[in-house]
């Protein structure tokens, strides 16, 4: 007899799915709402707005350019290579702007250069020329007598005093790379090869889904193109990290999401012997689909890691048709809608369970754990709602004659415990478990460090180190901010950190760094250093005697005189500020804000003291206080799991008491404790994502609990579901602890050791009466 439930649930069900793939249409319409952007995946650390202007402006160089090297012993052959596919780049419309030689506009220099004398002098050529005129004047007619000594872009009759040349020496030099007059290049010695620099910057970043991947396609030709002509190419930018973890997130969604799929369609047929049993996929689908639809709706799109890891939840997704399927083996005959209420009960407290443990992944600081959580909670509903509503309709009629082999392997474990137990008593083995949980947990160790989340693979390694060595170009990701009221303000308290920032650079603790206070000196200086010109006629005798005219003298001193103070705004503007532009962050609500950039780092615990005692200093280390938020998040992802763990008490209290309830979550507990302990006998280190798997490891594993608790069918086939929905989901989650990336690796590895001790552990919940196995079919 078929009930109203059996006639209308599909249909209702149907119409909900046409509406959500509905949906899903509407959000595909311009194409998948997909990102790559890895600063998604990291929590924020709420800067201010000015902050976040600061870090994007700092962060675009490494989302859009690219440095490359094009080595070979002849330098000549270096050079022509380089131009080759510089021009191959810039036709490829790829990139906005392809730079393989220097287009100086050389007019333009010289006139910046004479406008800014009294601007841009250095500090200790100013204090020279100040303090002791005589010295510097020597120093000028040393450089006269020996014109080699130097090269200026202006000539002697422009500049008698030289000034133009000692703003030229005084720029902070951009490492190991030298000018080849003869071609325009960047060419850097090293390793008995020439390497002349290439820079390209593309039109788009490295969060864009194809502009990456299509910069490697090209880098890899041209890398083929460069080996015929026995030349060596080296690159390095964030756009190649990105195509990397594109192109490996879709190898892992391919052999996670399929190698899961394969091995449960396999597991299906060798079990149940029915081609149609493969409906059971079905629901594993359908939440597939649930899940991405709920994230797009949500956040607008969503990450690729979300898809990686989210692809675990087909081995969760199974369980809810395998719950029923598995009852097969006791009810005789089986069918589907009968089958389905035997199971209803424990279906649902198995989703709210699971549920629960996904959730209280949104609770985390993390926005990619909480895009994973929505979409495993929304596939989680969607594969119940489809295993409880549809697929019953599609298995009506089809009558099960499982195989009896999975039957004897689950008695054969039933009665390897029971011989175990007369052995060694639960009680003893609960103290062997609880010390070997002691000395995992004793070896392990904690890290946490944003660097999980990225797999680079050794070559962009490899090579980007090679090029800061020869290049001796070593940017780092901290930075400082500096704030001031005014520009004069501003310029001072640069002067006060640049200060500070030159003893590590004497004390080799810092390569170099990049400040405005570099470019252009305060308007006080300025006017000192213009008033000190008139000391200078009483010094340059040496000058006259070397036949430099004392007309032409004075009316430079003149021009001196006349020269307006220079800003920050001003100073910008010509060609040898192109470096300092990205530094310059303008007015804000308080006043002016600018950058200073570093080079070669080598602890980064020294520039928090540098900022003590500076008024409007900030060090921005993004890197740092990241780390600090994974450290600090291990512990509210304890308190988040005790608080899963209480709410899944809490839900399980009316079905099976309060004893029940404490012993079905127990289970689970220990199971990840163990998962810890092993951890720790395996040398793995405990992370954050460790913690977020063992939240998952509690929810999942009450079904496990529940089902041994249950017993429908009998211990047997309670432990083959068990034994079932445990492998499925195995096969998910141990896919994604071989993963390139040591976040989803130590992830998938976590929740696959908490979900094997589950399943060992899961017998522990039955009663001590268990209940005949069920040979009719229960209307």
């Amino acid at each position: 007899m078929t009930l109203p439930s059996e006639r209308w649930w599909p249909r209702l069900f149907l119409l909900l799915l046409v509406a959500v793939l509905a949906l899903a249409g509407w959000q595909w319409r311009h194409g998948a709402p997909l990102s790559a952007n890895l600063m998604e995946l990291v929590p924020g650390t709420d800067p201010d707005a000015l902050e976040l202007k600061a870090e994007q402006r700092m962060q675009e160089p490494l989302n859009r350019e690219m440095l490359v090297l094009v080595g070979h012993a002849e330098r000549q052959q270096a050079i022509a290579m380089a131009q080759r596919l510089g021009e191959q780049w810039q036709a490829s419309g790829l990139f906005e702007k392809v730079q393989w030689n220097l287009q100086a506009d050389l007019p333009a220099l010289r006139t910046q250069l004479l406008q800014g004398r009294l601007a841009m002098l250095g500090t200790a050529d100013r204090q020279q020329l100040i303090e002791h005129p005589d010295a510097f004047i020597q120093q000028r007619v040393q450089a006269l007598f020996d014109p080699f000594s130097s090269f200026s872009l202006v000539p002697s009759q422009d500049d008698w005093l030289g000034l133009t040349g000692r703003i030229q020496n005084s720029q902070p030099q951009r490492g190991a790379v030298q000018l080849d007059i003869g071609s325009g290049t960047l060419v850097a010695d090293a390793d008995g090869k020439s390497w002349v620099l290439l820079r390209a910057r593309t039109t788009g970043n490295a969060f864009d889904m194809q502009l990456p991947l299509q910069v490697a396609a090209l880098l890899q030709h041209s890398r083929e193109q460069a080996a015929e002509a026995d030349v060596q190419l080296l690159a390095a930018s964030g756009l190649l990290y990105a195509a990397n973890g594109q192109q490996q997130a879709s190898r892992e969604i391919t052999w996670v999401g399929g190698g899961a799929t394969v091995g449960i369609l396999l597991l299906l047929l060798l079990a149940f012997r029915r081609w149609r049993v493969l409906l059971a996929f079905v629901p594993v689908l359908v939440g597939m689909l649930f899940g991405a639809v709920a994230c797009v709706a949500l956040f607008g799109h969503m990450h690729v890691m979300t898809l990686v890891l989210g692809s675990s939840l087909i081995g969760v997704a199974v369980d809810y048709p395998l719950h029923y399927l598995s009852k097969s083996w006791s009810l005789r005959p089986w069918h589907s809608w009968p089958a389905l209420r035997l199971t209803l009960p424990g279906l649902s407290l198995s989703l709210a369970t699971s549920c629960i443990g996904y959730l209280a992944l949104a609770w985390t600081p993390f926005p990619a754990l909480t895009q994973i959580a929505v979409f495993s909670a929304a596939g989680l509903l969607g594969a119940y709602l489809s295993a409880v509503c549809l697929l019953p309709a599609l298995l009506r009629g089809v009558e099960l004659q499982p195989a009896q082999w999975p039957l004897r392997v689950a008695e054969w474990l039933l009665n390897l415990r029971t011989q175990l137990l007369k052995r060694v008593s639960s009680p003893w083995l609960l103290a062997l478990v609880i010390a070997f949980c002691a000395g995992g947990l004793w070896q392990l160790e904690s890290k946490n460090d944003i660097r999980q989340w990225i797999g680079a693979p050794p070559q962009l390694q490899s090579e980007a180190q090679a090029i800061a060595r020869i290049t001796g170009y070593q940017p780092t990701s901290q930075f400082f901010l500096v704030r001031g009221a005014d520009q004069p303000q501003l310029l001072e308290r640069l002067g006060a950190l640049s200060e500070r920032l030159e003893q590590l650079v004497n004390l080799e603790k810092l390569q170099g760094y990049l400040s405005l206070n570099q470019l252009v000196s305060l308007p006080s200086e300025q006017q000192r250093l213009r008033q000190a010109l008139d000391a200078l006629p009483r010094h340059w005798q040496p000058l006259l005697d070397l036949g430099v005219p004392v007309t032409a003298l004075n009316a430079e001193l003149a021009q001196l005189r006349a020269l307006p103070n220079e800003d920050i705004d001003s100073a910008l503007q010509g060609p040898l500020a192109e470096p300092y532009r990205t530094l310059w962050l303008g007015p804000t609500d308080n006043g002016v804000a600018a950058m200073v950039s570093l080079q070669g780092l080598n602890n980064p615990q020294l520039l928090r003291i540098q900022a003590q005692d500076l008024p409007g200093v900030q060090l921005v280390d993004r890197l740092g206080d990241l780390n600090q938020v994974f450290a600090a998040t291990q512990v509210s992802a304890a308190e988040l799991k005790l608080a899963s763990c209480g709410l899944i008490v809490l839900l399980l209290i009316l079905p099976f008491g309060l004893g029940g309830a404490l012993r079905l979550v127990a289970l689970p507990l220990l199971a990840a404790l163990c998962s810890l302990a092993s951890l720790g006998w395996l040398g793995q280190p405990l992370t954050l994502f460790s913690l977020f798997g063992l939240l998952l490891v509690t929810a999942i594993s009450v079904d496990y609990a529940i089902l041994m608790r249950e017993q429908v069918g009998g211990a047997a086939v309670s432990l083959l579901g068990t034994l079932l929905a445990a492998v499925t989901t195995w096969l998910s989650f141990g896919l994604l602890a071989i993963s390139s990336t040591p976040a989803v690796s130590n992830f998938g590895l976590s929740v696959s050791l908490g979900l094997a001790f589950s399943f060992i552990l899961a017998p522990w919940a039955g009663r001590q009466r268990h209940r005949q196995p069920v040979t009719e079919p229960v209307l």
